[in-house]
């Protein structure tokens, strides 16, 4: 872990300058990240610090993964105590351990019971590395059910998705995507998805037809800009998906876990869907790990052993992770702390907005808030901003997006609203 050290210095890693990190990743890394010129040393609750010891407020959370805050003690001591005690690492999936088993338990009655028409059988629980993994499992899960239970013969079954989704950047998640950058060249694109407008029910009930088997839907937008459905939506989805006898499927890998400031999003509608996708701040930001959670019934029916696997999903280190980002999240109350918070920053940053004539929009529930602006290029003022001490990005480009760890407290609260008004007020 890195250390201050005199002089205000941060000591990271390794002692290569700033220059130097960014010349090796722009030799030796992927350009596929646009990222700014800032290198990130060390990392303590809402805070990132650079090797001069300057600290910038994190207002993305690596997107929600971050939600307990960086390096959170509780997290880093459960996982520091399986590296020194020798149950962290991977071992063969032809034998149990009980980080998983208690992972699973626990990862299963955080939810309430999915699917609750298939009956009162208990959730399970498939664990992944990253939250596009699970996004496939689940899309596995809703395509054998109509397989199997529907009678759609295999290949025909068809998924509606919705325009401006974002379920990551695997070639079955980009082939469904109507953002063209993340499709354009990777074709042949997978088949089996309808994408209609986000929040029109109607497009939805005519979109639907013989060989339909599931609904795949963001209860809040993340990349998409930051919006949420009109009210009512989720409860329209879930209506269709009864009566239709199709399964739906909500991914809140980044808006779930306290971010909204409910456990998860989809309580704000008290919407329960059949399958739940889970990611990022699962494990706290320590370790990657995502869950596909459905009833028990649901899960037995599509998936047995050979029909799916993962050598990393659920390694020991990954469930001792998240076991202790669970009870972070259980223990300190962070969706409450996320809507108490969330309010008063929105209501301030509304302020800020009601004299800005770059402000288009303020949107958001709990800490998940977008500030759309009216020039459509928010990453402007997120360079502003950094040179400030404050580290956000855009949404779908026209959008500020404000999503700090859930952790941030009153003063940082006013630390963001104060940066705000001096980028958008004139």
């Amino acid at each position: 872990m890195a250390e201050i050290q005199t002089k205000n210095k941060v000591h990271g890693f390794s002692d290569a300058s700033d220059k130097d990190v960014i010349a090796m990743e722009s030799k030796s890394g992927a350009h596929h990240y646009g990222r700014v010129e800032l290198v990130v040393r060390k990392t303590e609750g809402a805070w990132l610090y650079d090797a001069d010891g300057n600290k910038y407020l994190d207002c993305l959370a690596a997107y929600s993964a971050a939600n307990q805050g960086h390096h959170n003690p509780r997290i880093v001591k459960a996982v520091s105590d399986a590296l020194n005690n020798n149950y962290g690492s991977v071992i063969s999936n032809v034998v149990y351990t009980d980080s998983l088993g208690v992972f699973l338990d626990k990862a299963a009655n955080l939810a309430p019971q999915l699917a609750p028409k298939h009956g009162n059988n208990g959730n399970k629980v498939l664990p992944k590395n990253g939250g596009v993994e699970s996004v496939e499992t689940a899309i596995k899960m809703a395509r054998y059910y109509g397989f199997k239970e529907k009678g759609i013969e295999d290949g025909n079954q068809e998924i509606i998705v919705f325009n401006n989704n974002f379920h990551g950047r695997m070639i079955t998640t980009v082939s469904f995507s109507t953002t063209e950058k993340y499709y354009k060249g990777f074709g042949p694109r997978t088949p089996g998805f309808v994408s209609v407008p986000y929040g029109d029910i109607e497009a939805v009930k005519k979109a639907i037809n013989k060989n339909t088997c599931g609904i795949l839907v963001e209860p809040m937008q993340g990349e998409g800009g930051m919006y949420q459905p009109p009210a009512g939506f989720l409860k329209g989805l879930r209506e269709i998906a009864d009566k239709e006898d199709i399964i739906l499927l909500f991914d809140e890998i980044q808006v779930g876990l306290g971010r909204t400031g409910k456990m998860f999003c989809f309580e704000h509608e008290n919407v329960i869907p059949d399958g739940l996708i889970l990611g990022k701040a699962i494990s706290g930001g320590l370790v990657p790990l995502s869950v596909f959670i459905t009833n028990a019934k649901l899960m037995d029916l599509c998936f047995q052993p050979g029909q799916d696997g993962s050598t990393y999903g659920g390694y020991p280190l990954a469930c001792v992770a998240g076991n202790a980002a669970i009870d972070e999240i259980v223990n300190e109350k962070l969706a409450d702390r996320a809507a108490e918070v969330g309010a008063v920053l929105k209501k301030k940053i509304e302020a800020v907005a009601a004299k800005s004539s770059h402000v288009k929009e303020v949107r958001g529930r709990g800490l998940f808030i977008g500030i759309e602006v009216n020039n459509g290029d928010a990453m402007h003022y997120c360079h502003k901003l950094l040179d400030m001490g404050m580290l956000c990005n855009d949404s779908h480009g026209h959008t500020i997006r404000i999503s700090p760890p859930l952790v941030i407290t009153d003063e940082e609260v006013d630390y963001i609203v104060e940066r705000l008004e001096k980028v958008l007020v004139d």
